[in-house]
């Protein structure tokens, strides 16, 4: 009598012999793996080999591009982050204030939010990776204000001589404090009041009118 015929599972297969994947489409399906690994079993318990096995790779491609799992992490949060070149053009600076915010709040409320808490948690006490940390900042939501600002200016309701670095990276920085302080979701009104209590009277003359 034969034996019933056996169910291959994904752990029965060998990544090595599906097709090869490389540069851009390797580095996507990598750090989309990243992104599915974290939703399911969150930072602490990330592993590369996982990774690497759900991606279709091997663990030394890993490595070669992200040597440790805060880069790894790192980039994949900066993988699904709203474009900071073209942030969203509403018509009026509140409007992409606020879209541009709640994309954000979005984001940080799934796979990515639990990484970026994850290894801010790892990064406290570890100089070392607080360091790396640091070092991969890429000034996305200082780039998105200040585009959003020069469409403002251009249309008037902007001050120009008010438009500061500081205050262009307030926004965020409210956005980042509210999200480790008290966790997500990030309400609509807190992203409101952000938009109408500080970035816009910090950006525009007394009385709401650019010079």
């Amino acid at each position: 009598m034969s034996s019933p015929a056996r169910t291959t599972t994904e752990a029965d297969v060998d990544h090595r012999k599906r097709p090869r994947r490389r540069g851009a489409a390797l580095e996507t399906a990598i750090l989309e793996a990243t992104l599915a690994e974290l939703g399911e079993v969150g930072y602490a318990r990330l592993s590369v080999e996982r990774v690497a096995e759900r991606a279709g790779a091997s663990k030394a491609s890993l490595y070669r591009r992200w040597p440790s799992k805060v880069e790894l992490v790192m980039d994949a949060v900066y993988h699904v982050f709203p474009d900071a070149t073209s942030p969203p053009d509403t018509g009026s600076l509140r409007g992409d204030l606020v879209a541009t915010m709640r994309a954000v709040a979005h984001r940080l409320s799934g796979p990515a939010g639990q990484a970026m808490g994850g290894v801010l948690s790892d990064a406290l006490g570890d100089p070392d990776k607080a360091h790396r940390v640091r070092s991969y900042a890429r000034g996305n939501s200082q780039a998105s204000m200040r585009e959003i600002v020069r469409r403002a200016v251009e249309r008037g309701e902007v001050d120009p001589s008010a438009v500061t670095e500081r205050r262009l990276e307030t926004g965020h920085a409210l956005l980042r404090y509210h999200f480790i302080t008290r966790g997500v979701p990030i309400p609509d009104q807190v992203i409101d009041e952000i938009a109408d209590e500080v970035m816009i009277p910090l950006l525009q003359r007394p009385g709401g009118a650019p010079r």
